[in-house]
């Protein structure tokens, strides 16, 4: 490891044995005879990554992409199959929602317990109990057994043992998502300003705007594999880019995953931004969403509809297009449908999503035809606008020179 260096894994891989046990009693005897069937699955292979001290490092990637146990790794929770992993420090492990703690003691009786074993002694935890407590925000519930505490309380009882040990390495799971949203963002805070006095951040989440905004660089898992290290931009792109690869078995040309409703299909066939298929938008260019609807039987009187939603899955725009009806279809007929849009939102990662109706023949409600999957795509270029909608805001002196900052 390089004096730079605070994190160093080399060639690793993680295995676990897989048991598969037929659960019918039936099978009992022919399990005993035959013994166990077992499969070697690697959550993480072939792991190369060097952290320098004071770098704050994400780790992005869908479930079960081998996040989770990179950071299990990372503390020394679990130990490499294969390769090297150095880690230089002390080092401050959030990994899991409880963890650590005796569901018997009190919350300040396991300030205790995790900071002593974290490093502190006696008179260092005097020192810090108090200004751990008021962190935390539960004082009013520190000196109750925490088997009684709430999951939210957990995690902020840990976080704030966490930081206040004073790491030179901070590891952190997702576990954070589970506190409310304003402790999360006292979180990362406190996150960033302990980055500058160089303590090193390693931390998985699915939160891919905290990514950009806190990360110098990103780790790309996927399958247990790295698939990309790099800048925070760049990362969130690909992670966008692996979302959209769909694993179709041998032989099938359908390039996208599609939900079949009975008289048709609907599906998205990719973004456009000039002319060129991406997930990565910028907010002032228009973009084109490629609609492809097929016929399974006799189709007409339909039309489609789009929707966005944010990460967190609060609807950000939809809308039907109800003044054009799609051209009649036989079966196996097809159709393509170009959407623009222009993807005027702050900066942040959303999900697209399409839907074919048909149009009552009485009175009633239009009945949906097929839908679908969501299509996660991310939006650059208007970093400092927070929340749902992009209004472009336009300042002007009322004296003086006019000044815009659009």
């Amino acid at each position: 490891m390089s004096d730079s260096s605070a994190i160093r894994l080399a060639g690793v891989g993680k295995r676990y044995t897989k048991y598969e046990d037929a659960p019918a009693l039936v099978n009992t005897t022919r399990q005993l005879l035959r013994g166990h069937r077992r499969s070697q699955l690697w959550a993480l292979r072939g792991i190369d990554l060097d952290v320098a001290a004071g770098e704050c490092l994400g780790v992005i990637g869908r479930n079960g992409s081998g996040k989770s146990t990179l950071l299990q790794l990372l503390c020394g929770v679990t130990a490499p199959s294969e390769g090297r992993v150095r880690v230089r420090g002390r080092v401050a492990p959030l990994i899991s929602v409880g963890v650590g703690f005796h569901p018997e003691l009190t919350g300040r009786e396991n300030i205790y317990v995790n900071a002593a074993i974290l490093g502190l002694r006696r008179q260092e935890i005097d020192n810090k109990v108090d200004e751990i407590v008021d962190f935390a925000g539960i004082a009013d519930f520190i000196d109750t057994p925490v088997k009684f505490y709430s999951s939210g309380m957990f995690v902020r009882l840990g976080f704030s043992v966490a930081i206040q040990v004073e790491p030179e390495v901070l590891l952190v799971d997702e576990v954070l998502a589970v506190g409310d949203l304003a402790f999360q963002m006292k979180c990362f805070e406190r996150m960033r300003a302990i980055r500058e006095q160089g303590v090193t951040i390693a931390f998985v989440t699915h939160n891919l705007t905290i990514v950009r905004n806190l990360c110098d660089r990103v780790v790309v898992l996927d399958h247990g594999n790295k698939a990309f290290d790099g800048a925070p931009d760049a990362a969130v792109t690909r992670f966008h880019e692996l979302l959209a690869e769909v694993r179709e078995p041998e032989g099938s040309d359908i390039g996208w995953a599609v939900h079949k409703a009975g008289v048709a299909t609907i599906e998205v066939e990719g973004l456009y931004a000039d002319g060129a298929r991406t997930q990565s938008l910028r907010a002032d260019n228009s973009v084109v969403a490629r609609l492809v609807v097929r016929a399974l039987a006799d189709l007409r009187d339909a039309y489609v509809g789009v929707a966005v939603h944010a990460a967190d899955g609060t609807l950000v725009y939809s809308e039907p297009d109800l003044a054009t009806t799609l051209p009649a279809l036989t079966t196996n007929g097809t159709l393509t449908i170009d959407v623009r849009m222009q993807p005027t939102l702050p900066t942040g990662t959303y999900a697209l999503s399409a839907g074919l109706y048909q149009r009552p023949t009485g009175p009633g409600k239009a009945i949906q035809l097929a839908v679908t999957p969501a299509l996660s795509f991310h939006v650059v270029g208007r970093p400092m606008v927070q929340g749902t909608a992009d209004l472009g805001a336009n300042f002007q002196l009322v004296d003086g020179q006019s000044t815009s900052v659009r």
